[in-house]
């Protein structure tokens, strides 16, 4: 049957789409700002009809409602990470978190966390039946591989991103048709202290370095300290605007990479419309599963990776809290530790932790010890730079006395008091 009729056969409402997941059902949702919103809100209002409905994703970006008290019967969240609208369902015992390494989610979908039901937000079909994952590739293209069910919103305002990012109308069981905005992402405010730790983190970049960058106010203010660097490249989980800013600045050309050279390589993408229609249809830009572009033994393929990634806490060890705040689960590992170990893998590879040196209230983020029941994200045998405003840190192959040292001397200088009586006590020694 030709892949026209196919599609005409499958369109539906999103109202009647959502009929078709059952109670006890496990529904994977797309990733971040790839999420069809119009499928979510259909969901909930079907509410009444489901009992125990699982809903399983990583970040959160539009309302989540089946998060809120009142649904606690009809849905419950099992989170891979964290975001604002469902910390509370989990601090609350609605829902749950399920720490896993972002290159190993696909995997979790294959085998213990099948998926009955996935919702999809795919830009429309090309001339061959071939429709686009768009900005979020990730784990949303493995989850729909094997689910029992596939519902997809059919959005033209999606991009067509290329690479690994295509699934055909004749694997999608229904189909609606609604051209709804697509989650956009503001840039951040870039503060002063955030300014000079771009600034710091940007003197550890070098002419046709690789870089991996996350997501928020420090990763976008190192780009702002790039524009007189040369031939850098991209392999990251995922990036945001000001990566078009350096790419038509010339300095992002991605001739250096010994993979997938000449092409920006992500999973997901964050950002505003001027980031979509960068990337639509552009082969400049390759979107990859996750277990993919996360994968420590692809990452090192790549010569001099520099891996920039944020935290909480680091203690006196060089021990990296990233995901909670003493006991409380705020956000998940990602593709932290998948990068880390990647580019402690690259030939002349580096690892770089960024944080302001205080959270607010002025509280320390280097300190002695780590907060009591919090965990610890990247360990002390990987952690190779710690960047605050006040300095840069460097730890890897250095002694615990001398990493006590540099990290105190990244430490904002109201809290080197107390840290410098710690590094005494603990060291014998004068600081």
């Amino acid at each position: 049957m030709d892949w026209k009729e196919l599609y005409r056969q499958k369109l539906t409402t999103a109202d009647e789409a959502v009929k078709r997941i059952k109670s006890g059902d496990r529904v994977v949702v797309t990733h971040a700002t790839g999420e069809s919103t119009l499928l979510s809100d259909a969901m909930v209002r079907n509410a009444a009809a489901y009992r125990d409905v699982e809903i399983v994703h990583m970040v959160a970006m539009g309302k989540a409602e089946y998060c809120q008290p009142e649904y606690a019967g009809n849905f419950r969240h099992n989170s891979l990470f964290l975001g604002g609208t469902t910390r509370k369902a989990i601090a609350e015992g609605r829902g749950d978190f399920t720490p896993v390494f972002f290159s190993e989610i696909p995997d979790l979908f294959r085998t213990r966390l099948h998926p009955n039901v996935v919702l999809l937000q795919l830009s429309p079909p090309d001339e061959h039946g071939y429709c686009s994952y768009g900005i979020s590739v990730d784990y949303t293209k493995p989850a729909a591989e094997c689910a029992d069910l596939v519902i997809a919103q059919i959005n033209r305002n999606m991009p067509r991103t290329l690479g690994d990012s295509f699934i055909h109308v004749k694997d999608i069981d229904c189909i609606i048709e609604a051209d709804t905005p697509v989650i956009e992402l503001a840039p951040p405010k870039i503060t002063d202290v955030e300014r000079a730790i771009g600034e710091n983190v940007a003197s550890l970049v070098r002419d046709g370095d690789c870089l991996q960058l996350g997501i928020g106010a420090i990763p976008d203010a190192v780009l702002l300290f790039l524009k007189e660097k040369n031939d850098l490249g991209i392999h990251s989980e995922m990036f945001s605007d000001g990566v078009v800013e350096l790419v038509e600045a010339g300095v992002i050309t991605n001739k250096c990479k010994n993979i997938h050279r000449g092409r920006s390589v992500a999973t997901f993408l964050m950002g505003t419309r001027r980031l979509y229609d960068y990337v639509d249809n552009n082969p400049e830009v390759e979107m990859l599963p996750v277990d993919y572009v996360n994968d420590p033994r692809v990452i090192c393929q790549n010569d001099n990776l520099v891996s920039i990634n944020s935290c909480v806490q680091v203690d006196l060890m060089g021990q990296v809290v990233s995901t909670s705040v003493g006991l409380k689960q705020i956000s998940g590992v990602g593709g932290q530790v998948d990068f880390v170990r990647g580019a402690n893998m690259s030939r002349g590879g580096r690892t770089i932790m960024a944080m302001p040196s205080t959270a607010k209230g002025g509280v320390s983020k280097v300190v002695s010890f780590i907060d009591h029941g919090a965990a610890v994200t990247t360990s002390r045998y990987d952690v190779d730079y710690v960047v605050t405003e006040q300095g840069i840190a460097q730890l890897k192959r250095k002694t615990l006395r001398e990493r006590a040292r540099e990290l105190i001397g990244v430490a904002h200088p109201d809290a080197r008091p107390e840290l410098i009586e710690e590094y005494e006590r603990r060291f014998h020694c004068k600081f």
